[in-house]
């Protein structure tokens, strides 16, 4: 642990405790700074089939938890649900945030989601803000009233972090800031550790297509299907859909697609994700929009060929990443077996992380950024 941050101020994540990225941004800070300097406040735990993130030993304060009025399962019903619970106790969260700040009277605010931001700027807290890629990229221009409340929190950010160039350039024409761009991190040093295997080690078969992204219009998880289903040549490989979140009604409409043979995989414990991108002879990611995916990173150290859709971040990778990548076109009806040709070829040579994708993707190294912005 670095001890240099012993008397630093306290570090509160404010975020739903149930969001994988704001809570691995803490694991991230608990190797980082001292654990007593650090803790969680939020007003999600879990609910909805999200799992309850929480370790032992956390320090995790509670804003009004939304978790017993939420619906039972993830759909649209429960997001426009979620969103009207969040806005009918704003004013509660904001006087119990303003409670909490004035019992850490040295907190400094990591805001996760732009709700937090709206959050920390109505209770004049000290914060940085992390917005989503929709948060800047969509919503505004959807609604006026979220505009005016987006400009006015990331104004109030002490700094604002972002994590794709196109975010960085929506903020600046939205608000006038100058946002920092970080990227998401990942746990480079332990991959590199798993991926390093004893040459007597068995290198396990490549045998099917893996889905990495969530089950959820957005990602297009019907489209990577059908493009299976269709092909001549590739017809019997198997599909695993591996998902962090979805969106019931859309998976339930869609999961009648698949085939004998694959994999409904849902959600994994993180030991089991070495063996699953180890086994995938291709991994696709092909949402319509996208901002910086963690998890094609990660498939890429992993040593990966993954299929994705064009967008802004894959040009600004280092040469070695991309080399990893397929850029497909999904109006080409035969795009997934042309990737699939592909990754047979990149998956010869394994992969080589450059220094410069080492010390970008690093999530040691990107939190440091992170806790320079919040200790300023």
């Amino acid at each position: 642990m670095n001890t240099s941050f012993n008397s630093a101020p306290e570090i509160v994540f404010l975020c739903g405790a149930r969001d994988f990225h704001a809570m691995d941004w803490f694991r991230s800070a608990q190797q980082t700074l001292p654990n007593d300097r650090l803790c969680v406040l939020t007003d999600l735990i879990a609910g909805e089939g999200f799992h309850d993130l929480r370790r032992p030993g956390d320090r995790v304060f509670e804003l009004f938890i939304l978790d017993p009025l939420l619906l039972h399962t993830p759909s649209r019903l429960a997001n426009v649900w979620r969103n009207v619970l969040k806005l009918a106790v704003f004013p509660l969260q904001v006087w119990l945030l303003r409670r909490f700040d004035r019992r850490h009277t040295d907190a400094r605010y990591f805001c996760h989601s732009m709700y937090y931001l709206f959050l920390a700027w109505a209770a004049g807290v000290r914060f940085v803000g992390t917005p989503q890629g929709s948060d800047v990229l969509i919503k505004p221009y959807r609604s006026k009233a979220y505009r005016y409340f987006a400009v006015r929190s990331l104004r109030a950010a002490r700094h604002v972090t972002v994590d794709s160039r196109p975010m960085r350039d929506r903020i600046r024409e939205l608000a006038g800031v100058e946002a920092v761009v970080i990227q998401n991190g990942i746990d480079v040093r332990s991959i590199l550790t798993e991926t390093q295997r004893p040459s007597d080690v068995a290198v396990p078969e490549r045998r099917y297509i893996l889905s990495i992204r969530g089950f959820t219009p957005l990602y297009r998880i019907d489209a990577i299907i059908s493009a299976r289903n269709r092909s001549v040549r590739f017809a019997d490989v198997p599909l695993a859909l591996r998902y962090p979140f979805y969106e019931d009604d859309y998976r339930t409409t869609t999961l009648p697609m698949l085939r004998s043979g694959d994999l409904d995989v849902g959600r994994v414990e993180v030991a089991e994700i070495p063996r699953l991108f180890g086994e995938a002879r291709l991994v696709v990611s092909v949402p319509s929009s996208d901002s910086s995916p963690k998890s094609v990173y990660e498939a890429i150290f992993y040593g990966c060929a993954v299929a994705v859709t064009q967008h802004p971040y894959v040009d600004d990778l280092p040469a070695c990443m991309r080399s990893r990548l397929v850029v497909v076109d999904l109006d080409d009806p035969h795009w997934l077996d042309d990737a699939l040709e592909r990754a047979t070829t990149i998956q010869r040579q394994p992969y080589q992380p450059s220094p410069e994708a080492v010390s970008t993707f690093d999530k040691i190294e990107t939190f440091k950024k992170v806790s320079n912005l919040l200790l300023t």
